[in-house]
């Protein structure tokens, strides 16, 4: 599961070995496969070697989008899966019962969704912040992360580079970052320049945080 003591880089899109622990090795705590239909969607056998030769203090995330929620428990139990990410319309209810079976269940939202007033009530463990087309790259404001206030812990995707990526860490109130094309040589191959660079620099900007912006995670005191 999610560590809540990290700061969360996480490189999505895998579909080799080599990409994964080329991007372990470079610091990311969290990898992303592609379980929906996708250019970089992997079977589930081919995860499930890949997820054995991590690191356990690493996290391998499923992502997910209008699967069936048995469905989804059975790809996460056979390939070893930590956290699902879900990017389709799944209900409240959907969520809690995955919870029940999955350590972590990050909820993927448009970055401009009427969702996002609610979305302490949709009981998953993290909001992924993201484009209308997840994977594609694109960038989109940020602007709903200085309107609305929420208790769940906001993972930041979309458009995301090694150019950007410390700007984001730096100015807003997220507790991780999120990649996948913004750091590929080709679809579902990333560069390791440019992962080694997105890395470096989301963690320098997460450590240069600006202090009205506050940090995550909160300390015990907060």
């Amino acid at each position: 599961m999610l560590a809540s003591e990290d700061f969360i880089v996480k490189i999505c899109g895998i579909t080799t070995e080599a990409d994964a622990l080329m991007c372990v090795s470079q610091g990311a705590n969290a990898i992303g496969f592609v379980f929906a239909p996708s250019i970089r969607q992997m079977v589930p056998g081919e995860a499930r070697d890949i997820v054995k030769r991590l690191p356990e203090d690493v996290t391998a995330v499923g992502v997910f989008r209008n699967e069936d929620k048995i469905r989804v428990i059975e790809i996460a139990e056979e390939v070893g899966l930590t956290a699902v990410q879900l990017h389709g319309l799944e209900s409240a209810d959907e969520v809690a019962f995955l919870r029940d079976f999955i350590p972590t269940v990050i909820k993927a939202l448009p970055a401009e969704s009427p969702s996002l007033r609610e979305f302490d009530r949709s009981h998953a463990d993290f909001l992924l912040l993201d484009g209308e087309n997840p994977g594609s790259g694109e960038t989109h404001e940020w602007g709903p992360l200085g309107r609305t206030h929420m208790r769940t812990p906001v993972i930041a995707a979309g458009g995301l580079t090694p150019f950007n990526v410390g700007h984001v860490a730096r100015t807003l109130p997220v507790r991780g970052v999120d990649v996948s094309t913004g750091v590929e040589a080709g679809p579902g191959r990333k560069d390791p320049e440019l992962v080694s660079d997105f890395i470096r620099a989301a963690r320098q900007g997460y450590v240069q945080r600006l202090p009205s912006v506050g940090n995550y995670p909160m300390s015990e005191e907060d």
